[in-house]
């Protein structure tokens, strides 16, 4: 039985570049939630007025990878210090945010947060916020894999190659088998 998990991280080409390298991840949906706007597109999502975040959602065997280890690489492939901002990316459209499916993720998550908080008395607190989740607009079919079907972008080059570099060194051990 698969679960489901929501997470904002920037712009949702690098999260799902990320969490498709990951053990236990079925799929990724690339999409936009937390705003008002029904059937948002990208145009508008990048507007910023729709309220909207770029995020991915990701269906995934518990069994296999755990929501603590979806949080970890989260919150180790992106900055959640920053307000509203990933690198180039400026905007409450890459806001660092959660989207729990439950009860027990809202939990995991704020406690996951208060234990970053918690373990430095110096440097930037978490930004990253916990949104009820409400409804999930999937994005336009050429942001789905946009990383494997264009490497040779710069903005890939430049953004999200350093991202899977950085989970490749950090967190192999949950990493599919190449």
């Amino acid at each position: 039985m698969t679960e489901q998990a929501l997470f904002g991280g920037g712009c949702f080409w690098c999260t799902e570049a990320v969490f498709k390298m990951l053990k236990g991840v079925v799929s990724l949906t690339p999409g936009y939630a937390g705003g008002h706007t029904e059937k948002p597109t990208y145009t508008q999502v990048c507007n910023g007025d729709t309220g909207h975040a770029e995020i991915i959602q990701v269906v995934y065997d518990p069994k296999i990878i755990s929501y603590h280890d979806l949080l970890t690489v989260f919150f180790g492939s992106h900055d959640p210090t920053t307000f509203n901002r990933q690198g180039n990316d400026v905007g409450t459209q890459y806001r660092s945010v959660i989207f729990p499916m439950s009860d027990a993720q809202r939990t995991e998550a704020e406690s996951f947060i208060s234990d970053i908080n918690n373990s430095h008395s110096v440097g930037a607190k978490v930004v990253t916020t916990i949104e009820p989740f409400t409804k999930f607009y999937e994005a336009e079919d050429y942001h789905k894999d946009y990383y494997a079907n264009n490497p040779g972008n710069r903005y890939c080059e430049i953004v999200i190659n350093p991202k899977l570099e950085k989970v490749q060194k950090h967190f192999a051990e949950l990493l599919k088998n190449r």
